[in-house]
This record gives structure tokens, sequence and C-alpha cells, in this order.
């Protein structure tokens, strides 16, 4: 099968909020065009039988009622998308170790292709960390078709900000992804979880809407710096987190009022990305920010301060900061069905270009 089809892609994030779902067409090198998007929003008793399950590995208490969770919410969106000739499903990671047990995504992919009577790519990460990747991030390829979409002229950096944040360096010149020097790309330290945590804990609310708190708050400067002198912030990527890796973070925060722990753990988080462009083969144009940590204004104004780039919403450029995770898995599905790439030494650190996945067709 030659040239572009339509498929739907997926995403559910570490922040645990539901599901995203988009619909694109492509050949896995090119966008050519965008479809729908939908989005299925996890209940208060869904999100607690996923907490339940984070940090479990197979057969550990917890996981099958997880992935009972993520199967049902994912098969309840993706039926709609009747355009869609095929699936790229991520699943709900539980766990992320590279160096140690590998990498758990809970949910089964032929489960949904014989709901869905269509064919289902996942498991994108294990093969890239069974040949010593880190599993993660797996979008820079596509970021790299968005590069390609928007016209940039120069280098340019996508930051997404989930449950952890992750950034890709791009350069546009460059003939594919694939292309030595094209991309680097790595996770850069806690994101959207800490705080996420820190307001569950606080209030009772699922997040920090807007910023507001964080807003009206003020960081503590004599936490930010310490809270990231850690081995990881010092290693050379690619790397790659587990969502709950700066768990530790709520202790520092602990005897602050909310809105300076808030306020705090925003900086902490800016302040990861600022240190992390270090790494980046040149300077950047631009940011582009995707994932929901890019409606909380005081992470965006917390990111211009520390980084001193131009930051932006990736809807500035045309794209939809929602759906980019769901639109990369659809594109990633794509090209392992073609036998493509999908991650390669500079974006996870796998030794040789590397193309995971597991095709589940209807029985």
């Amino acid at each position: 099968m030659e040239g572009p089809i339509w498929v739907a892609g997926a995403m559910s994030g570490t922040s645990l909020d539901g599901v995203d779902a988009a619909l694109i067409q492509t050949d896995g090198q090119r966008i050519f065009a965008f479809g729908e998007t939908r989005y299925r929003a996890y209940s208060a008793q869904e999100r607690a039988v996923l907490r339940a399950g984070l940090g479990q590995w197979h057969g550990q208490a917890g996981v099958a009622d997880a992935a009972e969770v993520v199967e049902t919410a994912h098969a309840a969106v993706l039926s709609r998308f009747a355009k869609a000739e095929m699936v790229g499903f991520h699943g709900q990671t539980l766990a992320h170790e590279p160096r140690g047990r590998g990498t758990h995504q809970a949910g089964d992919g032929q489960v949904l292709a014989d709901v869905l009577g269509k064919p289902v790519m996942w498991d994108f990460r294990s093969a890239d960390v069974e040949l010593g990747g880190e599993g993660a991030p797996l979008a820079p390829f596509y970021h790299f078709a968005c590069a390609k979409w928007i016209k940039a002229g120069a280098p340019v950096v996508f930051l997404n900000l989930g449950g952890v944040g992750n950034l890709t360096w791009v350069d546009p010149s460059a003939p594919g992804p694939e292309t030595q020097g094209a991309l680097m790309a790595f996770d850069t330290g806690p994101a959207n979880a800490p705080l996420d945590d820190l307001i569950a804990a606080r209030t009772g609310g699922a997040r920090d809407e807007g910023g507001a708190l964080a807003l009206s708050g003020r960081a503590d400067e004599a936490i930010v710096r310490p809270a990231l002198t850690r081995p990881f912030m010092s290693r050379m990527p690619p790397k790659s987190l587990d969502r709950n890796d700066f768990s530790d973070l709520a202790d520092l925060v602990s005897d602050l009022y909310t809105e300076d722990a808030a306020a705090t753990l925003v900086a902490i988080s800016a302040e990861a990305v600022a240190q992390g462009l270090q790494y980046c083969p040149s300077a950047p144009t631009r940011i582009l920010v995707t994932g929901g940590g890019r409606h909380n204004a005081a992470m965006m104004a917390a990111l211009a301060e520390r980084t001193g780039c131009v930051v932006d919403p990736v809807e500035a450029v045309g794209l939809d900061g929602d759906m980019l995770e769901a639109q990369a898995f659809a594109f990633l599905a794509v090209r392992v069905a073609r036998g493509m790439a999908t991650s390669g030494p500079s974006t996870t650190g796998v030794s040789a270009l590397v193309g995971g996945g597991v095709l589940s067709k209807p029985r």
C-alpha cells in the first residue's frame, strides 16, 4: 500500500485527564490533511483506577482494572472515526524504566482491533527499549513533519508539557527525520504532574486552571535551582523520565501556601526546560508549546522569562496543541506499517534506527 491514508491516533497522557483522538491523512512522511478530533474525559472513578495502577507492571495489582478502563475509553472514542483505515493506539503508561524493567503501557491493541474491526498499531515503545533506547519521546519524527508543514525556515523547538516535559529540536532544512542532525529530543523534567498532584491534594481539583493560583503566588527561588540538582539534569540526552520521578517535589513545597507552592512548581518546570536548551545543537528561533501546560499562563510566562526565547502555543502556527500527540501516533502507525523508522539515536538514544510497534488485525 502506497500513498496517503486516513488514520486515527489516540493518546492518554500521564496527566490522566482523558483520551485525545485525532484523524490525519498521511503517508508516514508528510502530512496531507488534518481530520476531525475528539476527546473523551476520564471520570473521577476512572482516574482513581488509573492512579492505582501507576508504577505497576504486567500482572501486578490494579493493572487489569487499569487496562479495562483504557480499552473501554479508547473503544468509545475511536469507534466514531468511520473514515479511519487504521488506528495508532498508545495506551496508558503505568511504568517506564528503560534501564531496568522496560516500559509498560496498559491496554491491549488486539482488544481494540476486534471491537473496532480495523487494524491497530500499538506497543510503540518496547522495541526501542529492548534495543537500548529510552523508549521516549516518540513524537519527534512527527514534529519533523509538523515543521515541514508550517514551513519553518530555521531550527525550532516543539515543547510538550504533559505530566512530564519533553522537547524536540528540529532542523527543518534536513531531508528527513532519519537524517543525522535533523532532530534532538529528550525529556526536560517535571511539567504538569507535580502541579496537578498538588492541586488534587490541597483543593480536590484536577489542575490549576489557567495558572490562576500560580499567578497569584510567588516562586521560592531558594527551592527552584536546588530542586534540579540531581543526576538526571546533568545527563546528556537522549534521556527520559517516569511521571513519578520528581514526586519528591511535593515535600519541597509542603510548607508553602498553595499559591506559592504552585508558583514554585511552575518555576521548577520552566527552569528545567531552560537548562535543557543548553543541550540543543543550536539555539531555537522559537519554542512552540503543545500539551496541557500551554493553557497555564504562569507556565508560559515563566518559560519566556527563563529561556529568553519567543514562546508560543502551537496554535500560533495553525497546529492543534491538544491533539498533536494523538496525531503523532497516527503518523507513527503508518510509518511502522510501511517499514519506516519511528525513533533513532538522536531522539531516544537507541543504537540504530528502529520502527517500533505491534500490528493487531481484527479476528
